[in-house]
């Protein structure tokens, strides 16, 4: 269980911040910069939520929690010595890489297919999706770029990949299911 009594420490006044390992890296550590825009994706996620009902809330909620989880893996540097961990060490699984692509499939056969590009906007619902959509893209540009240089579990980048799909497929379905999408019209404004 996590006990958050005092908020404040002082102790990244400096400039560095601790891991998840109790190690210390700069505040501006890619490592750092890849869980910040997890956290960033969660707090965006947050807002789109206020305009969400049912299932789609629901679906949401459990992508707000898969956030929390893949900050924790992505703080967590050296996967190698997660057995010698004081308490086990919480990863990305591909099974919830896997729940996403089903309810990807699910929502997407509700769809006609794609004749044209998308804008984002439409419903409040749609437009903040494609705000996530874009925050998670960045986020799997930074993972991505952190795993040229130290370890990073696979897992956390394929949900990641998922993820701004998934908000994709969403944001048409929170269009009407994609018959109030605002298409592009190439070259309209020449």
């Amino acid at each position: 269980m996590v006990v958050l009594n005092k908020i404040y420490t002082r102790t990244g006044d400096t400039g560095d911040t601790a891991l998840g390992d109790g190690s210390r890296v700069a505040k501006h550590a890619l490592r750092v910069t890849a869980y910040g825009t997890a956290d960033e994706l969660n707090a965006t996620l947050g807002v789109a939520r206020l305009h969400a009902e049912g299932e789609m809330d629901a679906q949401l909620a459990r992508i707000q929690n898969d956030l929390f989880d893949l900050g924790a893996d992505l703080c967590c540097p050296d996967m190698e010595r997660d057995a010698e961990a004081e308490y086990p060490r919480l990863r990305m699984a591909d099974a919830q890489v896997t729940r996403l692509e089903n309810e990807i499939d699910a929502m997407n056969a509700r769809l006609e297919p794609l004749r044209s590009f998308i804008l984002p906007g439409g419903s409040a619902l749609s437009a903040h999706l494609h705000i996530c959509r874009t925050v998670a893209r960045r986020a799997e540009r930074q993972a991505v770029e952190l795993a040229t240089m130290e370890h990073v579990n696979p897992a956390a980048v394929k949900y990641l990949n998922r993820l701004s799909d998934w908000f994709f497929v969403a944001a048409r379905i929170a269009n009407d299911e994609g018959r109030a999408d605002v298409l592009w019209v190439p070259g309209a404004n020449r």
